[in-house]
């Protein structure tokens, strides 16, 4: 088998359901969910087993769930043969994921950089490019394009576990959150105040 088809050297690509331009906003989403999960994998490199064996399994499961969600992207039009793989049941887990881990974290109150640990500056990579593909998959919307609605709420809910998940492994680390020097007192109890 050749890796390479020479199919794609005129900027076209194939979906489920035909040939579309390489910017095509279809590509690009799934193309940006794809690099997210390079960048997960990365991380899952970078995490200790013997402080972070759960968060490692987490992330090796959203790693499968990111290549659903990229499929899913990728389809044109579900069919009775082919049909959506990203479900409310992943949401759900990520939510009881980021329930745990807030309350694992110490309490929040100001703004934090990126940084700390290298996993934890990893997790704030893919939280910013997982709100990227979130960005890219609204267009998909804004375009009236068929796509899997759940896609859009995973990749959401996505964003906020790997800020949690940031939060923990540098918790586990002993290495303190960098706070942004010229916030204020932005969160009580772990929550924005404009959302309470």
């Amino acid at each position: 088998m050749k890796l390479y088809t020479r199919t794609g050297d005129q900027g076209k690509t194939s979906v489920v359901g035909g040939r579309v331009s390489k910017n095509n906003a279809r590509v690009v989403a799934y193309g940006t969910t794809d690099e997210l999960n390079s960048f997960v994998g990365q991380c899952v490199t970078q995490l200790d087993d013997k402080l972070f064996l759960d968060i490692k399994a987490e992330l090796t499961k959203i790693q499968h769930e990111l290549f659903d969600c990229g499929g899913d992207l990728a389809m044109v039009k579900e069919t009775e043969k082919l049909s959506y793989k990203t479900s409310l049941e992943m949401i759900e887990f990520l939510e009881e994921r980021i329930d745990c881990y807030i309350e694992e974290a110490p309490t929040l109150e100001r703004f934090i950089l990126p940084g700390g640990s290298i996993p934890s500056a990893t997790l704030h990579i893919c939280r910013t490019v997982a709100r990227r593909a979130e960005r890219e998959v609204v267009q998909l919307v804004e375009q009236q394009a068929e796509y899997n609605p759940i896609v859009l709420t995973y990749l959401n809910r996505l964003s906020d576990y790997f800020f949690a998940a940031a939060r923990v492994v540098n918790f586990r680390l002993n290495v303190g959150d960098i706070e942004y020097e010229r916030s204020g007192l932005v969160f009580k109890n772990g929550k924005r105040k404009d959302q309470m």
